[in-house]
């Protein structure tokens, strides 16, 4: 980059803060979720020996985990230089992932299709941003 800021694609940019938007909305209903039970359940600290409580923080867990690196990722590539199609790729793979992983964990705290399929896609959507970074931060 040469001591300057790449410039910056719009439309990657664009579309960078609505894979990011659709995260944090994953994340809002994922926690719902887990609100709903506590007050059901009426606990309002720890899980309270309620399965369902703990699945469901679990998820939510899990989503707090690895959704904020991907959305770091994805608000940097398109500062960085990357163009619109490797947002796509970090993007949509990784909010797949995010789905698919919630929906699989969900139904089963064992192993599971969505959850395994889910944790793949999104170190997979991890890793890519990751790298392309590296590359676009030192060409």
């Amino acid at each position: 980059m040469n001591g300057t800021l790449a410039a910056i694609d719009a439309n990657a940019l664009s579309f960078a803060a609505s894979y990011i938007a659709v995260l944090v909305l994953l994340g809002m209903v994922l926690t719902f979720r887990v609100i709903f039970v506590r007050r059901a359940e009426k606990v309002a600290i720890g899980d309270g020996g309620s399965k369902e409580l703990a699945l469901r923080i679990r998820v939510h867990g899990n989503f707090c985990e690895q959704a904020p690196m991907l959305c770091v990722v994805l608000a940097l590539l398109p500062v960085i230089g990357a163009g619109e199609w490797m947002v796509h790729v970090v993007g949509l793979t990784g909010v797949t992932g995010r789905v698919l992983h919630a929906i699989g964990f969900s139904r089963s705290a064992g192993a599971s299709l969505g959850r395994v399929v889910g944790m793949v896609l999104t170190a997979g959507a991890l890793v890519i941003g990751a790298l392309s970074l590296l590359v676009l931060a030192w060409q």
